[in-house]
């Protein structure tokens, strides 16, 4: 086996450790991006929805860890695929009937804010590699 064949191995085998990443990131998020302080005073109640931004948060850091450890964009978009794969699964309706992302307007702005997240972080440039002074 070449050097440049052992190169590409490793190359899909990350596409596909990344993809299988970004999809166990999805199913999660789908679940946590449920949660909300409820914060009740004087003045009424005051709802927090924390989960949204903790998922986009972990989602643009595992998109860059994965354009940086392929050194390729492709690693982020690989991510960026199976975290759409997981959530489009995850709001479609089982047969029992159930939903773990409804059609709310916070789940939407889940969906749609991740996806102009991820696309951003998958598209921005690849990190400079550090060349030595000469």
């Amino acid at each position: 086996m070449t050097a440049r064949a052992g190169r590409r191995g490793r190359l899909w085998a990350g596409i596909v450790l990344l993809i299988a990443g970004g999809f166990v990131l999805g199913i999660v998020g789908a679940f946590v991006q449920a949660h909300r302080a409820v914060i009740e005073g004087p003045w009424g109640v005051l709802v927090v929805p924390w989960g949204v931004p903790l998922v986009w948060l972990a989602l643009v850091m595992a998109i860059r860890g994965g354009v940086w450890l392929l050194r390729t964009r492709g690693g982020g978009w690989s991510v960026t695929l199976g975290w759409i794969g997981a959530t489009v699964l995850m709001s479609a309706e089982t047969s029992s009937g159930d939903l773990a992302l409804s059609g709310g307007g916070r789940q939407l702005t889940y969906l749609l804010g991740g996806v102009i997240l991820a696309s951003a972080a998958a598209s921005l440039p690849l990190p400079r590699r550090n060349l030595p002074v000469s």
